[in-house]
Formats: structure tokens, sequence, C-alpha cells
């Protein structure tokens, strides 16, 4: 019997069209046919709305010694050395190939083609070593990575796919395997239509959750998806108690979370009260560039201390062309909503901004399923342990999606040869939407109240009861109704909230990211790492 015209037979499957997925389809596409599914329009990442730039080590000051130190340091003891050796190590000649290979336009020290990368310094950071482009380096890397895709014949890109589960043999192949993915389901918004994407090869390049949280610097598209599909299948997933709030976000009603690059205070910008004093002065020997999750944890506590609803990221004592010039986006921005940062300091409070943990993977791409890799925000490869480092995340990315084009060959399965068409059974239309809206904002909300900045026991044990009962309410809605992308979302969200109070209440200590009042301390004697698969959870 023939397959469905809904059955697609593909030689490399790439969910998600961020840095990591488009490098990797550039990387195997001379010799592989590749599709990539992104869940909105092609540009739509996390990527795109990267700021400060990646770091790597250019400057003949700088050492890969001082660059491996400064990530373990900032991770807190948990990162995997190997890993970060490999991507530190790696981190120039890739950079630089973005630049050279795909046109990407890093800002350079003068006007000559070939004159060295100009470089930032962020947070936690002993060097300059941020290679950027003005402040809007993802949205650059996006768009070269994107005209470099669109013009090759071997890779394709469906947009407005959102994958509903992925295809696993103990699930929907049978034969020898029992376990392997070989491609997913996805849900085609524009004909509201469900596709079987068949593949030796599955890549999530998915990115991350920062959704989860009511406030976040992620665009909308980041709801966890692919770290909740690859636990479904059975994969490990790991460290998923450390999110990294990003300490100065903009707080203004009409700013919607807009993100306030760490570059600035790399360039001199000081963090004050809303009284004028110098916030972190005598809190940590860098001052208002010390690591993030230190400097967050002092905001959250300021504002809990005073009762103000923000403090003051103030560039007022810097030349103002230079403003201007270095961070054309952000004052655009500001003087948009009648802000000028050359003035007045900028009012910001922290919000959830990157997922450190995720889908365990070795520092090649590969995951605890055969025939599925993992690569960039999605990931957790130990490059950043308790806490990231700034600008290594884009680093990381193409780092994975490297090392999985070198490999992704041998680690690929053969499909079974025929594929069942996505069965809706008994599902209908929704006539309860309000279900859905209510428990998205509920999800987050209780994210935001109980597994935040600073977690107890008793606020990790509230929001599990409740995760446990929306859990079963949206799984319910699941089956009952036909899927939609909202759906889908929440399903990913409620799942993935889950985990992370799992991992938060597994953690029976202080480090990095997660800080508890239970146990204010770092325990060398805690696991080094908090992973888990299916069989431990919903």
């Amino acid at each position: 019997m023939p397959e469905s015209p809904q059955v697609h037979h593909v030689d490399t499957l790439v969910l998600g069209s961020g840095l990591a997925g488009l490098y990797f389809a550039l990387q195997v596409a001379e010799r592989r046919q590749v599709t990539i599914l992104t869940k909105h329009r092609r540009e739509s990442s996390n990527t795109r709305w990267a700021q400060g730039g990646i770091s790597a080590v250019f400057s003949p000051t700088d050492t890969i010694e001082a660059h491996v130190a400064d990530t373990l340091r900032v991770g807190a003891g948990l990162c995997r050395e190997d890993m970060v050796r490999r991507a530190i190590e790696l981190g120039p000649r890739l950079v630089a190939g973005l630049a050279d290979e795909f046109g990407v336009r890093f800002d350079r020290a003068s006007n000559e083609a070939d004159a060295p990368f100009e470089l930032g310094r962020e947070g936690g950071h002993s060097n300059r070593r941020v290679v950027h482009h003005r402040d809007m380096t993802g949205a650059e890397v996006e768009r070269a990575l994107i005209e470099a895709v669109e013009a090759h014949p071997n890779i394709q890109i469906l947009e407005h796919h959102d994958v509903i589960d992925l295809l696993s043999f103990a699930k929907h192949g049978g034969g020898p395997h029992d376990r392997g993915c070989f491609g997913c389901y996805a849900l085609d918004i524009a004909n509201d239509q469900v596709h079987a994407f068949v593949a030796p090869i599955t890549v999530l390049a998915t990115g991350g959750a920062g959704k989860v949280y009511r406030y976040t610097s992620n665009p909308h598209i980041a709801t966890g998806d692919g770290i909740a599909m690859a636990y479904r299948i059975g994969a490990e997933v790991g460290n998923l108690e450390f999110m990294q709030f990003h300490p100065t976000i903009l707080f203004h009603p009409d700013a919607k979370s807009f993100l306030i690059s760490e570059a600035l205070r790399g360039e001199g910008g000081i963090l004050r009260t809303v009284g004028g004093a110098d916030l972190m002065k005598d809190r940590h020997p860098m001052g208002s560039l010390a690591p993030r999750d230190v400097v967050a944890r002092e905001i959250d506590a300021e504002l809990k201390r005073s009762g103000a609803s923000k403090v003051m990221l103030d560039m007022t004592h810097l030349d103002h062309d230079f403003i201007v010039s270095r961070f054309p986006a952000i004052h655009a921005r500001c003087t948009a909503l009648g802000l000028d940062m050359r003035k007045t300091p900028l009012p910001v409070v922290p919000a959830a901004h990157y997922t450190c943990g995720g889908v365990v993977v070795d520092p090649w791409g590969r995951t605890t399923i055969p025939g599925l890799m993992a690569i960039g925000e999605v990931a957790m490869s130990g490059m950043h342990g308790a806490c990231r480092l700034a600008s290594n995340s884009l680093l990381e990315a193409v780092v994975l999606a490297h090392g999985a084009a070198e490999v992704c060959d041998d680690f690929g399965l053969t499909p079974p040869t025929t594929v069942d068409a996505w069965n809706e059974g008994d599902a209908v239309n929704s006539d309860e939407a309000v279900m859905v809206s209510a428990n998205w904002e509920e999800v987050r909300a209780l994210m935001w109240n109980y597994v935040g900045i600073v977690r107890s026991d008793k606020r990790l044990a509230r929001a599990r009861r409740r995760l446990e009962i929306l859990h079963q309410e949206i799984r319910e809605y699941y089956w009952h109704y036909r899927v939609t992308r909202d759906v889908l979302e929440l399903r990913s969200l409620a799942l993935v909230g889950y985990l992370m109070v799992e991992s938060a209440s597994r953690r029976k200590e202080s480090r990095g990211l997660h800080y508890t009042l239970d146990y204010p301390q770092t325990d060398p004697g805690q696991p080094r790492e908090t992973i888990f698969t299916r069989q431990d959870g919903p």
C-alpha cells in the first residue's frame, strides 16, 4: 500500500532555524539533502535577538587558558572541561569562518577588510574577547546564514511547521531497534495538516525555554519544545535547575521585555539603586561586570530590600557619540520609548534569559537516543555548568553544529520502510480554548513566583503540586481535541516547567543560577549534574 502524501522521506531533518540549525545544514549540505522545519518564519529564533556577540580569543593579550578559566569559574564547578576546551580552542577558527565563508559583518578595528575584529567585554570575562556587529550581532549572523541557506540547492526550509512529537522505533517503528529516532510528526499551520517527516538523522536546534517564565527576554517561540519532545522519546535531560536570568531587561510598560545588552556594562555602564548608589560596589570584585547569577541576585535582593520596582543602568558619564555608534539599536529603541540613555540612566530588572540545561549531549551533539542529535540552547553539553559566561552561547551553538556535522553520517539509523500517517482518532475541534490561555498564564506565573531567582523547598513543592495537576489537564485536552500551535506550546511549557522543578528539588545546595533559602551554601558532596529520563517523571 502506498504511503500517504502526508508522509515525507528526507535525508537529514533539522528542527529549528537559529545559528545552530542553519550552520549545521550548511556544513552537511554538500553531501546530504537537508530539510529544515521552523515553527514561525525562518528568521524567528533566539539567535536573532542576541545583542552582545560571540566570545573567542583574538586579542594578543588574551589566551585560550584565560577564556577556559573564566568559563570554568563562572560555571561554578559544573562545566565539563573537555567540552569547554574543545569549544574555546575551535572558537577563533569557526568565528572567523562566519565572516570569511558566510559574510557575517563583524565590526572591525578599522575600515580595512582584513582589519582585526573590534572586541568587546562582558560580565565575567577577564579580557576583551566578544566579537560583535554593533548591538545586533545575532540578527547579522542570522541574516548571513539565511542568505547562504536560501542559495544552497540542497537545503529547503519549511516555515510554520510545529513539531508534535519525534518518531521513535519503540512507539512507531518496530523492527530490530528498541530505541532510536527517525523523524517527527509536524503540524503545517498554513494548511492545518499533520505531516510525518522520516529521516535517518534528526537534529534538534529548537532553542531554549524562556517563555516558561512570565518575564523573559526571549521571543514568543522559546517554549522548550525540543527539551519536551526529547524527554518524551526517552532522551536524558539535565541541569534544568540552571535558568539564567539576565540582569538588565528594560523596565517600561511598552518595552515588551527588551534586552539591554551586557555590553553596555562592558563599556563602562554602572548599575545603581534608584537613589543613585553604585549597586555592586563592595559586593563583587568585578562590580557591575560580575557574573550574571551574582548581579541578578543582588538586583533581586535590592528590589526586595527597598521596595523599588527597578534599578538603574547609568551610561551618562560616557561619550555621547560613542554610545550612539556602539549601541544604535538599543539607543533607537529607548529613544522611541522616551528614554535617552546619554542623559538619564535606564530602568532595568532581571528576567529569564537562557536555559543552561537541556537535552544531554556529548561534545559532538549526540544525544542518548540513536539517530537524534541536539545542538545550541536546547542541548546540555556541559559548556555552561551552573552559569553561562556571557557570549559563550553562540560559541557553543556553532561548535556543537560543527561537531554534529562531523559525526552525523555514522550516528544515523535506517528508518522503517513504511510509516503511518498521523491519525487523529476521535479528536474534535476544541470549544474550550479558554483552558489553553488560562493554563498558559498559570504555568508562567507559578514558575516566576516559585522557581525564580531565589527558591525554597516550600515554593518548589507548591509549584510541583500545581504543575502535576496542570500536566494531567493538558494531557487530557491534548488527546481529546485536534492539535493546534497553542496546545503544543502549552504542552511543552508545562512539561519543561515540571522538569525544572524536579531538577531544582534534587539539588540540595546553592550553586550558580540555583539559589535556595533552605540550602544557601555550596555543597561539594552534591551530584555534579542533575540528569534523568522519562522513567523518573511524568
